[in-house]
């Protein structure tokens, strides 16, 4: 295609964008409100995903050991569970550390609450804090801990914890917002779809006696369609450009008022620098699709030439 037809094309392309102005702008309405609540909902599903995460990289199995067993029994389970594909780290935990760390996680009360336990006196068992590459495979992982205390005569684990049952429901809701995100990702990109392709349909009904004059003096399908393709292009650009300064904006100004105004430590948001990347290149890239999509469709169904 030479340079000059394409900016034809496109100049015939904002013609009929402005020429229809009601019809583009009710158009653009319906697609922003689409992305739009495509684009909340990705927020949402992002900052779920980095609340999973960080809960998740907090995973850790703890193995708790009998107070008889010597040194080089410890070591020895250390090596088997460190050589199963599931582990990234084992650390051996004294009963003297664990008592530290009981003080620390306990904050002031620690010291009143533990007070006349000493090294003599701790009732804390030795253990070891395991760690593995991906979360999700951390009940096999400790399915398997318990299958080595079990073949071991000694039976040298008396525990083994890893948040039984809280970990399930965390994954189950994780593996739950991602098939919902799919089906509203879905859901919404059709409907953008249909409306655009509605949009286009009307502008070819209404321009089909200029067409068919067009099409009485040689031109081409190919000649005819790009300029309602371009058509479809701008739509789909501009409508999910707003779409995203709007939802970027509203966002910013409410990870603002989290951490300023109303103070809510607890509630972590996920910074707009982290996120505003990957919600503005797909909603753009979306928008973009969608309305040249549905102008390919609009046009193959109903431009008859």
């Amino acid at each position: 295609m030479r340079f000059s037809t394409l900016i034809r094309h496109i100049r015939e392309g904002l013609k009929s964008i402005l020429r229809n102005g009601w019809m583009t702008f009710a158009s653009m309405s319906s697609m922003f409100i689409s992305l739009f609540l495509l684009g909340v909902f990705l927020i949402v599903a992002l900052n779920i995903n980095s609340l999973a995460a960080d809960f998740e990289s907090q995973v850790q199995i703890r193995v708790y050991l009998q107070t008889d067993i010597d040194q080089e029994k410890k070591n020895e389970l250390q090596n088997k569970i460190g050589r199963m594909t599931e582990v990234s780290k084992v650390t051996f935990v004294s009963k003297e550390e664990g008592l530290e760390l009981l003080r620390d996680n306990l904050g002031e009360d620690g010291d009143d609450l533990l007070d006349g336990y000493d090294k003599e006196s701790n009732p804390l068992p030795d253990s070891f804090t395991v760690e593995v590459f991906d979360p999700q495979t951390i009940e096999a992982a400790a399915a398997q801990i318990n299958e080595i205390n079990k073949s071991d005569d000694m039976k040298p684990i008396t525990k083994v914890k890893y948040g039984q049952g809280t970990i399930e429901t965390l994954f189950k809701i994780t593996n739950a917002v991602r098939n919902i995100g799919l089906i509203i990702v879905i859901g919404l990109g059709l409907t953008a779809m249909f409306l655009i392709s509605n949009m286009i349909k009307m502008t070819i009904i209404a321009r089909r006696r200029e067409i068919g004059i067009m099409k009485l003096v040689g031109a081409t399908n190919a000649f005819i369609r790009w300029p309602f393709f371009i058509e479809g292009a701008i739509i789909g650009i501009v409508s999910s450009v707003i779409t995203t300064a709007v939802v970027l904006f509203s966002y910013s100004e409410l990870v603002r008022l989290t951490k300023v105004d109303l103070g809510l430590m607890l509630l972590k948001l996920v910074p707009v620098e982290d996120c505003g990347m990957q919600v503005g290149v797909l909603l753009i890239g979306l928008g973009t699709l969608l309305g040249i999509w549905g102008s390919t469709i609009s046009v193959r169904k109903y431009l008859k030439v």
